[in-house]
């Protein structure tokens, strides 16, 4: 009798749907047979300008000593990191991207017999996380597309060992402000770890909004985790982090994996943070890039969710899984979302104005047929 090997997978496993990432370029051209030089991609949040030059440097420096373990601990990037931003490094945790940070967090901090709560239309790699370790998720319903945080901090119960929150929030790019942050910590019991997400927090621009490290030292169960994919331009080499106690880092990096984060990773994040240049170039085309999308919105008569993120997600009305297939054979890769319960609307990552304006036209020529 042939085994079946996937009941004997651990029960949480065997639910689980893999995450289904942006489709690729090289995909797309196999599928459809179109000129890869043609597609455009603004699915994936990734940063349009291309990677920082003094971070192509670095990796290619790095090149020479392929033949050699990274160093496991990251001294460089996390020396880089604590004198950026003021920190120990014994307050850090690194990861290959911020996703491998999430997973350690639940898998150190919750199991069967716990809790994990997040919001509706968050991250979906909370609620998969939490399964794959056998602890229940408390989804709890959205207010305005974004976290209910009051709703949040009242869902907590004995069992409750942790809560993601995303600020700003993908898919819908919402964010909180500091003040109402700072009042659902407060709500928090300190035994209950909170998770700040801020994958995009580079792109927060004016007062009034959170900056999740400068809260570490009021609420010792705060976690924060960043990432090098957005606004440093390094999605491809994963490079996450965590700032936390140094009593929660030091759990986290026990069961970190050795060698999480390579050689050539390690170089080209630890060089741009160096160029603050990028940065701000990165801020400024994302910025010009929303507000012509939201025009373009506004022209089509199309409701958006405002964002703060590197991406807007906008209605396209009941038939939004057709709308993304006929801007695949135009050549237009953006991301459909019904996976998150929102199976109207398409997530448009900010691109360079030109290829803003070709969706954009891509997207009125299939709505206008």
């Amino acid at each position: 009798m042939a085994v079946d090997y996937q009941s004997l997978a651990v029960s949480g496993v065997q639910a689980l749907q893999p995450y289904q990432p942006g489709k690729p370029i090289e995909e797309l051209a196999r599928e459809l047979g179109l000129d890869p030089d043609r597609i455009i991609k603004l699915a994936s949040n990734e940063n349009p300008l291309g990677p920082s030059e003094q971070a192509l440097a670095a990796a290619r420096r790095a090149l020479d000593e392929l033949c050699l373990y990274p160093d496991g601990n990251g001294f460089a990037l996390k020396q880089k990191l604590a004198e950026r931003y003021g920190l120990s490094m014994s307050q850090l945790t690194l990861g290959n991207g911020s996703n491998d940070v999430l997973e350690v967090i639940a898998r150190c901090f919750a199991g069967p017999d716990s809790e994990v709560i997040y919001s509706q239309y968050a991250f979906a790699v909370y609620p998969l996380v939490t399964q794959a370790i056998g602890a229940t998720g408390v989804s709890v319903p959205a207010r305005d597309w974004g976290h209910d945080l009051d709703a949040m901090a009242a869902a907590v119960t004995e069992r409750t060992r942790l809560i993601f929150v995303a600020n700003p929030n993908n898919p819908t790019g919402t964010v909180h402000s500091d003040a109402a942050l700072r009042a659902f910590l407060d709500a928090v019991p300190e035994r209950v770890l909170v998770v700040l997400d801020e994958a995009y927090c580079e792109y927060l621009n004016g007062d009034g909004y959170p900056d999740g490290l400068r809260l570490l030292d009021r609420y010792p169960n705060l976690i924060v985790c960043r990432t090098f994919s957005k606004a440093w331009g390094l999605a491809a080499l994963r490079v996450g982090y965590s700032v936390s106690s140094p009593a929660i880092a030091d759990v986290l990096n026990r069961v970190r994996q050795p060698f999480n984060v390579d050689s050539i990773a390690l170089a080209a994040a630890t060089a741009v943070l160096d160029d603050e240049a990028y940065l701000e170039r990165s801020r400024a085309v994302n910025t010009a890039g929303l507000a012509q999308l939201a025009e373009g919105f506004d022209g089509l008569g199309l409701p958006y969710i405002p964002s703060f993120g590197n991406f807007i997600a906008v209605d396209v009305g009941d038939q939004a899984g057709d709308v993304y297939q006929a801007l695949l054979v135009r050549g237009v890769i953006v991301r459909p979302v019904a996976g998150y319960g929102m199976p109207r609307h398409l997530r448009v990552s900010v691109g360079l104005e030109h290829e803003n304006r070709r969706f954009l036209d891509a997207l009125a020529e299939v709505l206008g047929g």
